[in-house]
């Protein structure tokens, strides 16, 4: 099952283990069990602290195999064969039911502790979801920390019978005590906000006390990181604040275009950001947005969601954008019920079912690609007369036998029979005739908006298209602001650009206090 590289990578992981782990298999006559059987015996191999077990319980789902502790009575399951993205989960889970001590804040095993309530999670996943092993993960560590809590991850490709029952067409799905919790990307300080309003309210409190900082990057992508990092070189108090590190490269799955990186992955690329910006004393505040901007004493205030509010002398604006949706009739009615915007993290829910990809750029045919080996058939919408793609993608999409490409298609609604889409209607631009198509799932990929929406009442100048106007060295209209990346009118939406040009607004806003500074000192 696992190749000899793997376990000896595992066995010197393995040797952190101080108390035992018990696995508890469920099985069936399927091939997915006898796979789940492997792996576990594969696992008991590599410490003597891991022994496996069958599970008694009649009602577990099969195959499943439960990561339990005996001396905390934690339980953290695993319906199906937890590979691909899912296999750091199951170490994970391994490691700290074992004993090894989680990466989570102190504070938030402090809050986790606290809880009382009875917790049962059930996470719906795919394994080639790129964003679900952080909402697993996350559960995962509550459920080692405290008895009361327990999480099960689902392979929603495995149990499709659940899926339908529950109407799930995008992942990760979480139910929480059998009642729908969260659709989405999660983090733990998300989750413990929501099942804990007293600790939500504790955090607001604890970021409003902070310092001003020198400079104050908005965003965790590739133009916030990059912002942190030449800011925190310069030797200034450098503070990051982002609803998640990384942004929309964490949901991108094939990166081939970053200079002198041949191939790597977006979830890889994120990690490997923020362990450069862990380099440097930088203050990263995790799962927070901001709300609104305004000017204070000496420099800017950023007001948070949660309430709390950062004080700053500089700011870089760095909050991305993400995809634009059609504005059609059904669209935010069935948004997670068939109408999806990740194909790769939602695509397996749709294996053998008729889909269409609205957008013919290089997202859309690319999309098209992937889910053309998943699905029954892909029908490509496409407004203009022309596909924007590059020729080879093209190519590509030309030679599969099940892609359709339809050009001058203006998508008119989203059909659905009340749980779930059942199809779409469009125009045919030439002719003026309305069609219909009979779909299971619908694909967005037409271009992207900024997340610019909060900055709407402060006095900076967006473009017609809601971007922040920035010149040559990322200075806004704003004194002491500055933008980067896809959240401003940067001509070309690319990681590696939004990476310069993080680069360069903070560089312009070092540039600014060295000059604020000596006319103040001039001043006084």
């Amino acid at each position: 099952m696992l190749d000899n590289n793997i376990k000896n990578q595992l066995k010197s992981h393995f040797e952190s283990l101080t108390q035992p782990v018990e696995l508890l298999i469920a099985l069936d006559d399927s091939n997915k069990s006898t796979e789940l059987e492997n792996l576990a015996h594969d696992l008991a191999s590599l410490s003597d602290k891991i022994t496996v077990l069958n599970n008694p319980d009649i009602d577990a789902r099969r195959p499943s195999m439960v990561v339990h502790s005996s001396l905390k009575e934690t339980y953290i399951t695993f319906a199906g064969v937890p590979m691909g993205h899912e296999f750091t989960s199951l170490v994970l889970a391994l490691l700290h039911t074992g004993g090894h001590a989680s990466k989570a804040k102190a504070e938030d095993i402090e809050q986790i502790q606290s809880l009382e309530q009875p917790l049962n999670f059930e996470i719906y996943i795919s394994l080639s979801c790129q964003t679900c092993p952080q909402v697993v993960q996350a559960l995962n560590t509550m459920a080692a920390t405290n008895s009361h809590i327990k999480a099960t991850m689902i392979d929603g490709a495995l149990f499709q019978d659940e899926v339908e029952q529950r109407n799930i067409l995008a992942v990760p799905a979480v139910y929480l005590n059998g009642e729908l919790f969260s659709q989405g990307a999660l983090s733990l300080t998300d989750i413990l906000n929501k099942v804990d309003a007293k600790g939500a309210a504790r955090q607001a409190a604890s970021l409003s006390e902070k310092e001003q900082f020198d400079m104050l990057v908005v965003g965790g992508g590739p133009a916030g990181a990059s912002a942190a990092i030449y800011s925190a070189r310069k030797g200034l108090n450098t503070g990051i604040v982002a609803d998640r590190f990384g942004g929309q490269v964490a949901d991108t799955l094939a990166i081939e275009n970053f200079i002198s990186v041949q191939a790597t992955q977006g979830p890889k690329l994120v990690a490997q950001l923020e362990e450069h910006v862990k380099e440097y004393d930088v203050d990263v505040m995790h799962n927070q947005r901001a709300a609104s901007l305004q000017r204070a004493n000496n420099g800017y205030e950023i007001t948070l969601e949660n309430g709390a509010t950062l004080k700053a002398k500089t700011l870089v604006l760095a909050t991305g954008a993400r995809w634009r949706e059609m504005n059609v009739p059904g669209e935010q009615q069935y948004r997670g019920h068939g109408v999806a915007y990740c194909p790769h993290c939602d695509g397996p829910l749709f294996k053998g079912k008729a889909v269409a990809v609205i957008g013919g750029g290089n997202s859309g045919i690319e999309a098209a690609i992937d889910l053309a080996n998943i699905v029954e058939h892909v029908t490509v919408l496409e407004f203009a007369d022309t596909l924007r793609a590059d020729e080879v993608l093209i190519r590509k999409a030309n030679s599969l036998k099940n892609i359709t490409i339809i050009k001058n298609a203006q998508t008119t609604a989203v059909l659905g029979d009340g749980k779930r889409v059942t199809g779409l209607t469009y125009t045919d631009r030439v002719t003026g005739d309305s069609k219909e198509l009979t779909l299971a799932g619908i694909f967005v990929q037409i271009g992207l908006i900024p997340n610019t929406e909060w900055l709407k009442g402060a006095e900076l100048e967006l473009s017609q298209f809601g971007e922040i106007l920035v010149d040559a060295k990322g200075a806004t209209s704003l004194p002491g602001v500055y933008g980067a990346g896809d959240a401003t009118n940067t001509p070309f939406k690319q990681i590696i650009i939004a990476m310069g040009s993080g680069a360069t607004a903070s560089l312009g806003a070092f540039d600014y206090l060295i000059r604020h500074s000596e006319q103040t000192t001039e001043a006084a």
